[in-house]
């Protein structure tokens, strides 16, 4: 017979807390998050970041630290989402019917995410500095040189798979 494995008081008191506070979260979430991004997704990230600090039972008053944690979020959320509506302009495609036909390699481009597409034609095409990336896309410079290695080694993924198919 096999014991079931050990169960963390405070993983389970953390649920707990979690289940009774999350529609207030849920609905605060809802009035203060940007219309592009899931309220859930807000409140998800709110708790993941709280939880890296600690258990929710740690906090003299969850509810209120989460709020204030949805409150943040949003806030940086609508600050990003306005610089990349303001970049935009500058990386929107000029003809907005078909895409254009490329070569095998470029098509692969076309499969990244947008903005990991941005980064790397930044940085590869347009020789950029990581500073100047993380600028257009709102994010630190750090964020911006993990994007760009990260969509390199998505696009190093997607050409030894083309190059496995022939």
């Amino acid at each position: 017979m096999t014991a079931d494995p050990p169960v963390e008081v405070g993983a389970a008191g953390d649920e707990a807390i979690f289940r009774s506070i999350y529609p207030a979260l849920h609905r605060l979430a809802c009035v203060v998050c940007p219309a592009e991004r899931d309220p859930e997704d807000l409140v998800q990230e709110a708790l993941v970041r709280t939880l890296r600090q600690g258990p929710l039972s740690d906090l003299h008053a969850p509810l209120a630290y989460l709020r204030r944690a949805v409150v943040n979020l949003a806030a940086n959320e609508r600050r990003s989402l306005g610089r990349l509506r303001r970049a935009a302009p500058r990386l929107a495609v000029v003809d907005e019917g078909e895409a254009p036909a490329y070569p095998s390699d470029v098509a692969l481009l076309l499969e990244l995410p947008p903005l990991d597409r941005a980064a790397v034609f930044l940085s590869a095409i347009e020789g950029r500095t990581a500073e100047h990336i993380g600028e257009v896309l709102g994010c630190s410079p750090e964020a911006a040189r993990a994007r760009v290695s990260r969509a390199n080694k998505r696009l190093r993924t997607l050409l030894d798979q083309e190059g496995a198919d022939r």
